[in-house]
């Protein structure tokens, strides 16, 4: 039998390139799958934080073994930003 995780995102791309790296060696659900509709709030100050709050959202309302990511992009020049702002950095016409 496959072990079952829940990868917290809302963004149908990760899930399926996540889903082809892992292949048959897990059944990965998605938010979806166990019906959470919730945006959940990404808070914290960091990439790794703001995974941390959905993976703990999953698991304290859902009881089930998940995980999550965050992405951003930080720039060295710019002294890490946007980092966390990212799909906010430019703008609402992006």
């Amino acid at each position: 039998m496959r072990k079952k995780f829940v990868f917290a995102t809302n963004n149908s791309h990760k899930l399926e390139e996540v889903t082809a790296i892992l292949g048959e060696k897990v059944e990965l659900l998605s938010m979806k799958d166990i019906k959470c509709d919730t945006d959940i709030p990404e808070t914290a100050d960091t990439l790794e934080g703001n995974a941390l709050l959905k993976a703990k959202y999953i698991f304290d309302n859902y009881h089930l073994d998940c995980f999550a990511d965050d992405t951003g992009l930080e720039v060295e020049a710019l002294g890490g930003a946007p980092g966390v702002y990212s799909a906010r950095y430019a703008g609402d016409a992006h």
